[in-house]
């Protein structure tokens, strides 16, 4: 199953960008070759995860949930990387690549915040200038996120177009490195983008599958039958599935954002699951499965947790649901929030809004049989960053 080396995933990645972007590409596509297969910048990769990150972060049997649930569940503990998300694990690999690169400014964009707190960490330990692309939006519901990121010494350019969410801010860092590609890097937070990204950050995500296949054949002497992981651009998902591919046996649910429902108009999709519900297009530089209306313009996506509030999803994620590797699932906000307070409670660990939505997939399936008896859940972030929101949205 495993990808050659190309620019696209069957019909999907590819590099659909400006001609002014091709030099960038090129060059960040050589930087890569050489950064990956150089030992000293493995070595020095290593080091930050293990002593920056905290990584291997922990596969933690989840004994009442599993009792709630009436399968076996294990959770794969991204929430204790260093500032409470996977995204640490790209942004230090991207950090340590513009870095040997030479580049002397780092740019990114966020939904979350997570992204932007994990670039925002690298840039001030790299000493290297920090810039990063937010949605209006998404700074009132993330409130504390900003503040971290400017604690952190990046600047938070808030952007007021479009839906003022991910995808704008996107927009907006794209146009920002067309205008700077010498001296900057553009740090992309998920498996999306023009090729070389997809692959780019999914390399450097596979640390939480390559752990988590460890760690279960520790703890249970087997493989899962299932992981399940939420979805949105993909990059916690891609990181927990890519070294299972080949392994026929278990198998991969992706959950989207369903939203409030699933219904779409000419204008506003009330979700946000691509995989699910999206049509071949270009969004971001990639061809992909995208939610657009019948003229093929973008529609503004809707979800509860801000990082999956996107109206697209990794290329090779959409390759891997049409050849039938990965089973795009999705849940709607109000079995996320069951989802959000059940493990809280059961477990004591305040989930990522993000992170929920594969929590409550868990719930909702497990009585049909269809994950098996062994399950591992990605919990791919903490939820400190969406206390506020849910207390706000519970009247508290």
């Amino acid at each position: 199953m495993t990808q050659k080396t190309t620019t696209k995933f069957g019909i999907y990645g590819g590099q659909f960008i400006p001609e002014t972007l091709m030099p960038a590409i090129e060059e960040l596509t050589a930087g890569y070759e050489n950064y990956k297969t150089d030992p000293e910048c493995t070595a020095e990769l290593a080091r930050y995860l293990a002593d920056f990150a905290g990584r291997p972060t922990p596969l933690y049997h989840a004994k009442r949930l599993s009792n709630a649930y009436g399968v076996k569940i294990y959770i794969k503990r991204e929430d204790l990387v260093h500032g409470g998300a996977h995204k640490l694990n790209n942004t230090i690999g991207q950090g340590l690549l513009a870095k040997n690169m030479g580049k002397t400014r780092i740019i990114a964009e966020t939904g979350a915040g997570q992204h932007g707190t994990a670039v925002a960490m690298v840039g001030a330990n790299l000493g290297i200038e920090t810039v990063i692309y937010m949605g209006a939006v998404d700074m009132e519901r993330q409130r504390m996120n900003v503040y971290r990121m400017q604690l952190l010494g990046a600047k938070v350019v808030p952007v007021e177009s479009g839906s003022k969410t991910l995808k704008d801010a996107t927009n907006e860092a794209l146009r920002d490195w067309v205008a700077t590609v010498e001296n900057t890097y553009y740090i992309i937070g998920s498996v999306v983008g023009p090729y070389p990204y997809p692959v780019i950050v999914r390399d450097f995500q596979t640390v939480v599958g390559n752990e988590a296949k460890e760690q279960i054949m520790r703890a249970e002497g087997r493989l899962p039958d299932s992981i399940v992981a939420c979805v949105g651009g993909g990059s916690n998902a891609i990181g927990a599935f890519y070294p299972f591919l080949n392994d026929a046996d278990v198998s991969l649910f992706a959950v989207e954002a369903g939203g409030s429902n699933l219904l779409v108009t000419e204008k506003t999709a009330y979700h946000s699951a691509s995989l699910c519900t999206g049509e071949l297009g270009s969004l971001h530089g990639a061809m992909s499965k995208i939610l657009q209306n019948k003229y093929g313009q973008i529609l503004e996506s809707s979800s509860i947790a801000a990082g999956l509030d996107y109206a697209g999803v990794g290329p090779e994620l959409a390759y891997l649901a049409d050849i039938g590797r990965i089973n795009p699932r999705n849940v709607s906000d109000d079995e996320t929030l069951d989802a959000f307070f059940e493990l809280s409670k059961l477990e004591g660990i305040i989930p990522a809004l993000e992170s929920a939505h594969a929590v409550a997939y868990v719930k909702k399936a497990a009585e049909s049989g269809e994950l098996g008896d062994l399950v591992v859940i990605n919990l791919s972030g903490r939820g400190d960053k969406d206390v506020y929101s849910v207390a706000k949205r519970e009247g508290l």
